[in-house]
């Protein structure tokens, strides 16, 4: 029997050294978020990294495409919602189609969809924000509330895209 015990603890710590546990929220490395979020964000509308956005911010009219409620809790500075489930060309109408337009969302799922038809609306420069709001507040920068007040709360999406949120109050 303590053959046995042995035997078995034996393997037990084998396998775990060898099989790290699964990661928690928060816990990735950039490359896995990069890795993700381009492969959600596969389509014809071009990238622009949050550094490059950071530079020319004061440039671009920037659109933001989550839903009502995930815009409400909080966004970049300056967003002005076109949202995605319902999204219509119309929100745009003031426009200019020659404007530069930066789109982003949670991770770029969604902003490349919103990209792409904005494109086929006749706006010539579209880029979407590669990573979106996620990569955004990982990398330190601020976020604002419907009143224009920073805040630290980010909407998470859903409790499985949540889990790509390293700083700040993940809410629902």
């Amino acid at each position: 029997m303590k053959l046995f015990k042995a035997y078995t603890a034996f393997w037990v710590l084998l396998l775990t050294a060898c099989y790290p546990a699964p990661k928690a929220a928060g816990q990735f490395t950039d490359s896995e978020f990069d890795t993700m979020a381009n492969e959600m964000a596969k389509g014809d509308t071009k990238d622009i990294t949050v550094d490059q956005l950071v530079r020319i911010k004061d440039k671009v009219v920037l659109l933001d495409s989550r839903e009502k409620k995930e815009y409400e809790v909080s966004h970049i500075p300056g967003a002005i919602w076109v949202g995605y489930d319902n999204f219509t060309v119309d929100r745009l109408k003031t426009i200019d189609k020659k404007a530069k337009l930066v789109v982003y969302c949670s991770v770029g799922y969604r902003s490349e969809r919103i990209g792409e038809k904005i494109m086929d609306a006749g706006y010539e420069d579209i880029s979407n924000l590669s990573g979106s709001i996620f990569k955004w507040v990982n990398e330190g920068y601020k976020v604002v509330d419907t009143q224009g007040k920073e805040t630290k709360k980010i909407h998470g999406f859903n409790k499985k895209w949540s889990k790509w949120v390293k700083s700040g109050e993940v809410v629902f």
